[in-house]
Parts: C-alpha cells; structure tokens; sequence
C-alpha cells in the first residue's frame, strides 16, 4: 500500500510539473489518458482501464506528423521515382493517388492503395528468377515487367525456396532498364496490402488505431479528413512508441512500463521461431524470406546460427536500387557482402543507419520502460534479446510492444472491414 502511495504521489507530482510546462503534444495526449484512467472503475484490470481510456479519445486527437511524412505517390509515378521518394524521405510506404479519379471523388475512390518497400521487394525478386519454360508468347520489355509485377503478387511462383545469386552488376542492369524506369506503381498493384485504400475518420478511436497497428499488422494508419476527401495525417508505430516515451512518469504508464519483458510475455518471438539469414547466403534470400514469413527485418547471422553479425530490413532494398554501383565488384550479392558493401557506402557518404551499421539489443531483465527508451532513442523498428554470451533468445519489435498494450474486445471491429478487405493469404506482402 505504502508503495502504492508513493507512485501516486510522484504522479501528481508529474501531472502537475506537464501542466504548468507541457513538454510536447505526445506528452499533453499521455496526461488525457491520465485523466480518464483516474476514474475508471477500480474493479477493472490495468489492460481493461487502458482499453477504455483508449476508446474514449479520437484518434484526431494524435499529432500530426511531420509534413516529410505525409506524402502521396501518384500512380502513375514510376516504381524508379517510387524508391526514390521513399528514400529521399526515410518512410517504408505512401498512399497511391489515382490521377485517373474526378476531382470530386471521395477518399476511398481517390485512393488505390499503399505502396511499401515490402511490395517493391516482390517485384525484384521476380526479376532475379529464370523466365518460365511455359513462356512461348514473345513479349516487349515493359509487357514481361507488368506482367511479372502483378503475377509476382502470388508468392507461389517466385520459384524455388532457395532465392537466386545475383551478380554484383545485376542491380545496375535493373536500374539502367527501360522497364524499371517506365513500370508504373499502379502496375505493381497486386501486391499493396490493403486493396482497396484502409483508412481511419478523425473520428474513429484511439483504440482502434491502436488494435490496427499491432493485431492487424499495419506499418502506418492513415486518417482522412472526409470534408476535404484527403489524408489528414498518418500515424506509425514509430510514432506511438514516441508518444509512449512521452509519457514516462505519468501513472497509467508507469503501472505497465516498469514490469519485466518477461511479465508481459516479451518476446513473442524466441530464438527457434527467429527468421534468420546465414552471411554467405544470397541477400535475396533475406528479402524473400521477408516476404514470405510476414516480417520486416531478419538478422544475418554466422555459421554458429546463434551469433547475430548484423540486420537486413525491408528498407534495405533501398541501397539494392538507389546505389547498385557499390556491388559492382562482388562475383555474388551475398548477405555479408551486402552488409560491407552498405556500411562503406554510408561512411563514404557520412551517412548513419540503424539497420546495417550496428545492432541494437537488449537481454530479457530489460523493463517496457527501458526498452520504448531504447527503441525511440534509436530510432528503430526492432531490438534483438540476447543472453549474457551475447547469443540470439529472441526478437521483438514495435508491433509486439503495442499489442501488449491493449487487446482486441470480442467483436469489436463488427463490420469495420466491409468492402476493404486485406488480400488472400498467398497475395499479401
């Protein structure tokens, strides 16, 4: 009971330190939740209280992006200026815009889609198999791309399990083809996630962003304005773990942050279940691998199988496109020579990324708290846990954290995914 006091008097402590000086938004957004977790009725469990704190705020509430993060693909950009924009901006997907769609359509008609590295990465891996033996029908350039852009939408037949060697120039021959610069990013529309456009009202719930983004394995929900038919902002998992850190100190938060990743059943994902790559495997392979087992990074690791020597993410695919130059000297693309290849260009370049330059980890005594530090601080989408030899236990990511968050009630979602229903299993990257 003693204890008990003490953390609700360092609370108002807290609360009365953010009114006098809110620190940010994500900070300002964490004392509602305050405010509503104070009277819920005391019978309910701490999930329960969250789940209904949750439920009571809009999601319009969120803040907004960064203007940098909320951009639009048109669909007939090329899937060459496609990569580039995703780059350039550092976000893993974007809306597609029709341009063929009236001026006054409404939002889910203006829409078509999201496009993500993960569907970028079908389509080459399409381009590194053998044509098929059936193909007797000559076809131009761009007709074999389309047609292996929206037929690459079935994992299937992408070939063997197995993904193809690569030679160190095949990335330039790719990015140098007519049939990279002119494929379209409606061309590779098979391979969106969501058809057709998912998107949250203002008007929605929090907790229903919430259950999105983890039980429902969305990278970003986009909000849209219905008055102005257009995206009013875009929340990420990224973004949630940051206001989540925010929120270090306030009551609600410090209830569930400070238990043990292991109270919490953390991580999900154990050393047996891990998608892993070996070093002197293909570097396809980690993208096929992707691809195939649902995720969006795996670790490379040595020939132990239990020593992580580095980490390949969907994003990665960027430096497979943006600089093909850099493998130019590699007989094969292997894991490992993808890592060296990438770490000299980004020091070249006075260039940091999380995902190839080092790997963040954490052991299993780690509490929430420490590890949404840890995440936020980095800026990264996952954190290997790791024993005291430093060998692989286990995975965990920001999906994993949020869905520990909250849970879905019975029911809840009723008709919400009427006429904008994910793709077949076979069909969703």
């Amino acid at each position: 009971m003693a204890s008990m006091q003490l953390m609700r008097r360092e609370s108002d402590t807290v609360h009365e330190i953010m009114q006098d000086s809110p620190k940010s938004p994500e900070a300002r957004l964490g004392m509602k939740v305050e405010d509503l977790w104070d009277v819920q009725e005391p019978q309910l469990s701490p999930t329960e209280k969250l789940n209904a704190c949750f439920e009571s705020i809009p999601v319009s509430a969120f803040p907004p992006a960064p203007s940098s993060q909320v951009i639009e693909i048109k669909s007939d950009t090329s899937l060459a200026e496609a990569v580039q924009i995703l780059s350039e901006h550092k976000i893993l997907s974007a809306p597609v815009v029709d341009v063929d769609a009236p001026e006054d359509a409404s939002w889910i008609d203006r829409y078509i889609g999201i496009v993500e590295f993960a569907g970028i990465v079908v389509w080459i891996l399409h381009q590194s198999e053998p044509p098929s033996p059936r193909s007797t029908t000559p076809e131009s350039a761009l007709e074999v791309a389309v047609n292996r852009a929206t037929n690459a939408a079935s994992f299937g037949i992408l070939g063997p399990e197995d993904a193809q060697a690569t030679s160190g120039n095949f990335f330039e021959a790719l990015t140098s083809s007519e049939f990279y610069k002119n494929t379209k990013v409606r061309d590779i529309a098979g391979s969106f996630r969501w058809a057709p456009f998912l998107a949250l009202q203002k008007s929605n719930s929090f907790l229903t962003m919430l259950l999105l983004l983890s039980n429902y394995k969305m990278k970003s929900v986009p909000v849209v304005d219905l008055g102005e038919a257009k995206i009013d902002n875009i929340i990420t998992q990224s973004s949630v773990i940051h206001m989540l850190a925010e929120c270090a100190g306030l009551q609600w938060f410090e209830s569930w942050g400070t238990k043990k990743l292991s109270e919490i059943g953390l991580p999900l994902m154990t050393r047996d279940h891990v998608v892993k790559v070996y070093e002197e495997e293909p570097v396809l392979q980690a993208f096929k691998l992707m691809r195939k087992k649902r995720v969006g990074a795996i670790p490379i690791v040595d020939s132990s199988g239990i020593k992580v020597v580095g980490n390949i993410s969907i994003r990665d695919v960027q430096f497979l496109l943006t600089a093909p130059e850099i493998y130019h000297d590699y007989r094969s693309i292997t894991a490992k020579n993808f890592l060296t290849a990438v770490r000299s260009y980004l020091k070249k370049h006075q260039e940091t990324s999380p995902f190839v330059s080092g790997m963040v980890v954490c052991t299993k005594n780690y509490s929430v708290k420490e590890l949404i530090m840890k995440l936020d601080s980095e800026k990264i989408q996952r954190v290997y846990v790791v024993d005291d030899a430093g060998n692989l236990e286990g995975v965990i990511t920001l999906r994993d954290i949020i869905s520990r968050l909250v849970h879905e009630p019975y029911g809840y979602f009723g008709d919400f995914f009427d006429g904008v229903l994910p793709l077949p299993l076979n069909s969703r990257v």
